[in-house]
């Protein structure tokens, strides 16, 4: 494998990043020069120079082969993580080492998660930084990158092939240049739709497009210390339940509603099973919560259900309510949907809906095998046929991640963190959600968890942005040769 060949493409993901940190320094001095303009503006100049290096001296590659092509991508996102923070580290305050590297892989693999006790002191420049860098973490820095960067051939059809989920790819019929303009067609008209809508609602025009850029990448960093619940509004919320629900949605089939086409999100099974699963689990959430008392009625009692799950299930973590104080039965439905979560070809993160439509149909395929020993039976998903090494990746995925999941409840118990929080963090964490129960519930934060607890969560962030086997790659020797 040619590693300057790959620290060449490194850069440019670096000079893509920088720009970003560059128009949050502008923000920052449209704000009266705050206290972040210096430190965002200098991580900008450093980042720049980290990136131009290898884009100056390493000479062009007319073919990457897929291996090169994992690799960009993986060290790409390990790279970003690593130059998000000098902003937070420059500025200080809370930020700590571990700190910054926390909040910075939060932000990017659009977890949402954080060690800020108080969100509202970050100066505006800051804070639109935090919001900008999950924004593009969403869609993946990589894949942004593709849209600025040069004319690549078919080594831009290796980087995004790898950049996006396989699982996603069967609803992007279209070509690669063609998706990429999708994915930011359906992703910038959101926000701009979702921002509108708010501003109209009540919020001012910065936070309006904070929170929607947070919701759209299904994030949920907030820029208030009491998260939705600050507003207190039922027009807010529902405009964010729409606007979380329909990010965890294949941008693909978004895009083909909105022109017409046939493959829509009305024929797809697997947004069918999203949407009911979002709807009933809000329901049961509801009448546990009413009966309970909870809430007095059960109109409150569904508002805040359906709010809570629906942000939990699509990976975007926003809160209205502190779910520590609900009922045994609605924190475990909330687990749940943070387990599964939404769609592949969307923003969020978790085991997705796919896959568990795969594993109920395979579970049927082998009852019915159990009575037709003979029959041959095949599964089919939005009428894609699947064949044999799609369908058995994915209960090597589900155990892979489930093991994941206890190692890193085994690291926080291992440091005095009690069970619930342990649990729910690294689901939260690999789920890419952001807030679980316990010390990290929805309206608390991660700055009371350890150091060794906190970085071992970031970890998990970024195993579960890049599906996993992306990262392990990277520990065997022998694929670097």
């Amino acid at each position: 494998m040619r590693v300057s060949v790959v620290l060449r493409y490194m850069g440019f993901v670096m000079l893509f990043v920088a720009l970003f940190m560059l128009l949050s320094a502008i923000v920052a001095a449209a704000n009266g020069w705050d206290s972040s303009f210096y430190p965002l503006l200098l991580s900008s100049l450093l980042t720049v120079l980290l990136g131009l290096f290898p884009t100056i001296f390493v000479e062009r590659t007319e073919q990457l082969t897929t291996k090169e092509g994992y690799c960009i991508v993986v060290c790409s996102w390990l790279a970003a993580c690593v130059v998000s923070m000098f902003p937070y580290l420059m500025w200080g305050g809370e930020f700590t080492l571990v700190n910054a590297w926390f909040e910075s892989v939060s932000s990017l693999t659009t977890t949402g998660a954080s060690i800020l006790n108080d969100v509202e002191a970050l100066p505006r420049g800051l804070m639109f930084w935090r919001m900008s860098s999950t924004w593009v973490g969403g869609v993946g820095v990589v894949m942004f990158a593709l849209v600025i960067l040069p004319s690549l051939g078919r080594n831009k059809l290796t980087l995004s092939s790898v950049e996006m989920s396989t699982l996603a790819k069967d609803n992007f019929r279209y070509r690669t240049q063609k998706i990429v303009q999708i994915l930011l067609v359906v992703y910038v008209g959101l926000t701009a739709l979702s921002t509108v809508l708010l501003k109209l609602a009540g919020m001012n025009w910065f936070d309006a497009l904070c929170q929607t850029m947070s919701a759209c990448a299904t994030s949920g960093l907030s820029t208030k210390n009491a998260s939705i619940a600050f507003w207190n509004s039922p027009l807010i919320e529902t405009i964010l339940v729409f606007t979380m629900a329909v990010s965890g949605v294949h941008f693909g089939l978004i895009y083909a509603t909105v022109t017409g086409k046939r493959n829509n999100i009305f024929r797809s099974e697997v947004t069918r099973a999203y949407f009911g699963m979002l709807l009933i689990g809000s329901l049961i959430i509801a009448l546990s919560l009413w009966i309970e008392g909870v809430y007095d009625n059960f109109p409150s009692s569904f508002r805040y259900a359906v709010f809570q799950f629906v942000s939990l299930a699509s990976t975007s973590g926003y809160a209205t309510a502190d779910t520590n104080l609900w009922t045994p039965f609605a924190i475990l439905v909330l687990i749940f949907g943070s387990l599964v979560c939404a769609c592949a070809g969307s923003t969020a993160g978790g085991i997705k809906m796919n896959r568990m439509v795969i594993a109920a149909k395979m579970l049927w395929a082998r009852l019915r095998r159990q009575q037709h020993p003979n029959a041959v039976i095949r599964i089919r998903v939005d009428g894609v046929m699947q064949d044999d090494e799609a369908i058995n990746a994915v209960p090597v995925f589900i155990v892979t991640y489930l093991m994941l999941i206890f190692i890193g409840t085994l690291v926080s118990t291992m440091c005095g963190v009690d069970l619930m929080t342990s649990f729910s963090a690294a689901v939260a964490c690999i789920g890419n959600v952001g807030p679980g129960f316990g010390l990290v519930g929805s309206l608390d934060n991660y700055s009371e968890l350890p150091a060794l607890v906190r970085f071992s969560n970031s970890l998990l962030m970024l195993f579960g942005r890049l599906e996993i086997f992306g990262l392990i790659q990277l520990f065997f020797i022998k694929w670097w040769r």
